[in-house]
């Protein structure tokens, strides 16, 4: 099977980059509603269709949820891909079909997704509610799980571009995660089958992504959806999705994610979950926070008199204007940086920094700066 063309002739045309709202997901979700899959299950705080869509007559219920966080918007695209390739005639497909019964919130926050913001309307972090369900979007997606009493969850998400493989350079660009269900983080059945999906996903996928896997922190918060669900015995994997170099629109990310879905359901198909698979997963190497979106090194500046050689850091903001995200990079960090990367890294090799206001970098500025006067630095990059 040859997933990256299977993404190709499933991916989903009429969306794309990060900004994606409720307007951008209806027409096709009516367009998918071919046999009354799709259901109006609620409203959001501003009044906004929330919308599940179920397919398949499979004994294995599958339940799985995108943008939580409205603006985590990668895996909804990789989503909708998945449901184009259920329409298909592909054998893959009917087999799917027939031995899953598959049910999606495809964007549990539109609100969230309308604003490009994480949080509700309410300012409410939906993934810190699962225990209080104050807003109604978590009220959905618990009664929506409590009457579908699914096998298995599939929480979707979004991770920042801070994220590397460990200490080794790359980023991540997928991490999973099989949720603790107890402070102990012990592993019990469900726990367990999470896991083994997760190994089999990574056994395909390094294929692609040799270095770019990564195991998420499984500290344990009861607060959080993930950990609620596996408690509740179903077991849960949490999804990912970071950075592929030069990949800010999170196209090449999606088909990542998309692939994963495939080969997570083809495990089923192959029996492949059942085997014990807990030192394959422990073997993925853990998430840790390594990475900037810009860093120069070696740069002359001029504090108070004093010339001194340093390096500073710079960190894009993802900022709605004009209904576009518009990534504009600010500095974050001054220093020496050791142990840590950059998807965009300079050498100043000594040159001397000046900005329109001063001799040296402010944390907070936005990256607007020449080296020694000559070479120009517009919002974090080169200005040729």
């Amino acid at each position: 099977m040859d997933l990256e063309q299977l993404h190709h002739l499933y991916k989903e045309p009429s969306i794309s980059g990060r900004y994606i709202t409720l307007k951008d997901i209806e027409p096709i979700l009516n367009r998918l509603n071919k046999n009354s899959e799709l259901n109006n299950i609620g409203k959001s705080v501003q009044d906004r269709a929330i919308y599940s869509y179920q397919i398949g007559s499979g004994k294995i219920k599958i339940f799985l949820w995108s943008q939580m966080h409205g603006n985590e918007s990668t895996t909804t695209k990789a989503l909708f891909d998945f449901l184009n390739f259920l329409h298909s005639d592909s054998d893959i497909a009917k087999q799917f079909l027939k031995k899953f019964t598959f049910l999606a919130i495809p964007m549990l926050n539109p609100d969230g997704a309308f604003l490009y913001t994480r949080a509700n309307a309410n300012d409410v972090d939906l993934n810190r509610d699962s225990q209080n369900l104050t807003q109604p979007e978590s009220k959905l997606l618990r009664n929506t799980f409590e009457s579908f009493q699914p096998d298995y969850c599939y929480n979707l998400h979004d991770q920042r571009t801070i994220f590397g493989v460990d200490t080794t350079g790359v980023p991540a660009t997928l991490s999973f995660l099989a949720p603790a269900y107890n402070e102990a983080r012990e592993i019990n059945e469900n726990r367990l089958n999470a896991i083994n999906v997760i190994a089999s996903i990574n056994k395909e996928l390094i294929k692609y992504l040799p270095d770019g896997i990564g195991r998420f922190d499984d500290s344990f918060n009861i607060n959080c959806i993930g950990d609620t669900f596996q408690s509740l015995g179903a077991a849960t994997i949490l999804f990912e999705a970071g950075h592929f170099p030069d990949d800010y629109a999170r196209e090449q990310t999606r088909k990542f994610v998309f692939m994963s879905l495939i080969v997570s359901f083809q495990s089923f198909c192959e029996n492949d979950i059942v085997i014990n698979r807990l030192s394959e997963y422990l073997n993925i190497p853990q998430n840790k926070v390594v990475f900037y979106d810009f860093i120069y090194k070696n740069v002359k500046i001029n504090y108070d008199g004093i010339e001194k050689i340093t390096n500073f850091a710079a960190q894009y903001k993802e900022e709605l204007i004009d209904n576009n995200v518009c990534f504009n990079a600010y500095i974050s960090e001054i220093g020496n940086l050791e142990g840590f990367f950059a998807h965009h890294e300079y050498d100043a090799k000594g040159a001397t920094y000046s900005d329109d206001e001063s001799n040296f970098p402010k944390i907070g500025q936005k990256a607007n700066f020449k080296l020694d006067n000559s070479i120009n630095y517009v919002n974090g990059l080169i200005k040729n």
